[in-house]
């Protein structure tokens, strides 16, 4: 992580204030929040309409284990006698000390967007990378305007290639993080409909994410879906100086599956690359594909696909992707309760539908979130696509998840599909059909907080 003293932090990250006095200080990381700090932790405070975060500095500083703060302009009465660096804008201070640091570091830097997937492609990367390399990556969802500062602020000195998630809600914000980040090789994973209700249409969600390449350096690698039309039309007359590579699952992409085994807890794969079979050890067939990007992002930076079971092997998924654990009775749950779109539920549903040696299979759908107008028909199509003869029984939990249910009830009929409005009620009707031959699928947006089901199936 960043550990410098006091007088450089302050050049890096724009001080207007004179900081000779504490100029020896050592800051050793940020943080923002003041439950997390640690020694030597510059704190970064945030003006916001409920609350503001100078108000802790001083504090911070004395008791908390700080060794010095940002300090908002417009914000009355910084305090003189304590290492606080004056700032114009906090939030801008931290990302220009962010970005100063990323640029004097010596590291190879893969980004990676795209509607669905890329906490998983992240984790999948940064562990075929660790096969030669010291790498560091995105932690949980660090991946806004706020949180890659700070995991470039995190990276050890030594490290030698970071995996940097970059999210977006609007158009602009992939664009800053990738300038920011300034990576080697991108990975855009998909176009979805997550966004919806910001963007407007999959046409411009496909614009922000290509807003990746921009930060791109040159000679740098482009990897992207290529079974996705709408970035095949934005990229056939691309003329940076990237080098564009597709993965998908048809054969006129450069990477692709040859044959897949599903196995109990992952899938045997071979691709049209390279002789070896690999095992990814994560369930579902869109996780192949992104495996793929993967694999891609850590040959061009000279991981051989020889060495790259290795790191599968090794692979531990960020929660609540694709997650197999166990309930109280014996059935096996899948919990991918961290994010939904029509996409993914839809790949998750296929997963199970097409899961052998289960006597049961259960759906467990919530609300998925930020669809715009036709967030209703997104989740109606999702029940009426379900197939009686794979599909047991479906629960779903939430407003807009009625319309799940009442279009799967046209396929499944009324006795085999269940609507509520209440977890607690949603979990104890569910255990009444569970039993070690069942298979229970949990998905749905992360605000539907769909976890506390897995949790209750688990007691």
């Amino acid at each position: 992580m960043i550990q410098k003293p006091l007088a450089q932090i302050a050049q890096m990250a724009g001080g207007l204030n004179d900081v000779s006095k504490f100029a020896d200080v050592e800051v050793k990381g940020v943080s923002i929040d003041t439950r997390k700090i640690e020694a030597g932790n510059l704190f970064v405070p945030f003006k916001g309409a409920r609350t503001d975060g100078h108000k802790f500095v001083e504090d911070v500083i004395r008791n908390g284990g700080a060794s010095a703060a940002l300090w908002q302009k417009d914000v009355p009465n910084p305090p003189e006698d304590l290492p606080v660096i004056v700032v114009e804008d906090t939030t801008i201070a931290l990302q220009e000390l962010a970005r100063s640091y990323r640029n004097s570091l010596d590291l190879k830097v893969v980004g990676i967007t795209g509607s669905n997937g890329k906490t998983t492609t992240k984790d999948m990367t940064a562990n075929l990378l660790s096969q030669k390399y010291k790498v560091q990556k995105t932690e949980g969802n660090f991946n806004n305007h706020l949180g890659l500062p700070l995991t470039l602020l995190r990276i050890q000195e030594d490290t030698e290639v970071a995996v940097l998630e970059m999210g977006m809600s609007s158009k602009g914000e992939i664009e800053f993080l990738t300038k920011l980040g300034r990576p080697d090789a991108v990975i855009i994973t998909n176009i979805g409909e997550s966004h919806l209700l910001d963007l407007g249409s999959r046409e411009a969600i496909a614009d922000a994410k290509l807003e990746i390449i921009s930060g791109l350096r040159e000679n740098g690698l482009i990897i992207f879906h290529g079974d996705e039309p709408l970035l095949q039309e934005r990229l056939q007359d691309y003329k940076g100086n990237g080098i564009l590579k597709t993965f998908g699952a048809s054969w006129e992409n450069d990477f692709y599956p040859v044959d897949i085994e599903p196995m109990e807890n992952g899938n045997k794969f071979t691709t049209n690359l390279v002789s070896d079979t690999f095992y990814l050890p994560v369930l579902g067939n869109h996780n192949i594909l992104n495996a793929l990007a993967a694999m891609l992002a850590a040959e061009f930076l000279g991981v051989p696909f020889e060495k790259m079971n290795d790191g599968f092997a090794s692979l531990k998924l960020t929660n609540m992707r694709m997650e197999l654990s166990e309930g109280a009775h014996g059935e096996k749950i899948i919990n991918d309760a961290y994010n939904a779109s029509p996409t993914s539920m839809n790949a998750a549903i296929d997963l199970v539908a097409n899961l052998s040696g289960y006597s049961r299979k259960i759906l467990v759908l919530g609300d998925m979130l930020e669809l715009g107008p036709l967030e209703e028909e997104y989740h109606y199509k999702v029940g009426t696509s379900l197939d009686a003869s794979k599909v047991d029984y479906v629960f779903t939990y939430g407003k807009l998840s009625e319309a799940i249910a009442r279009g799967a009830k046209e396929i499944l009929g009324e006795n085999r599909v269940f609507a509520f409005g209440d977890k607690q009620q949603l979990s104890e009707e569910l255990k009444k059909y569970v039993t070690d031959e069942t298979i229970v699928l949990v998905k749905a947006s992360r605000g539907m907080a769909l976890e506390e089901v897995v949790q209750a199936l688990q007691k």
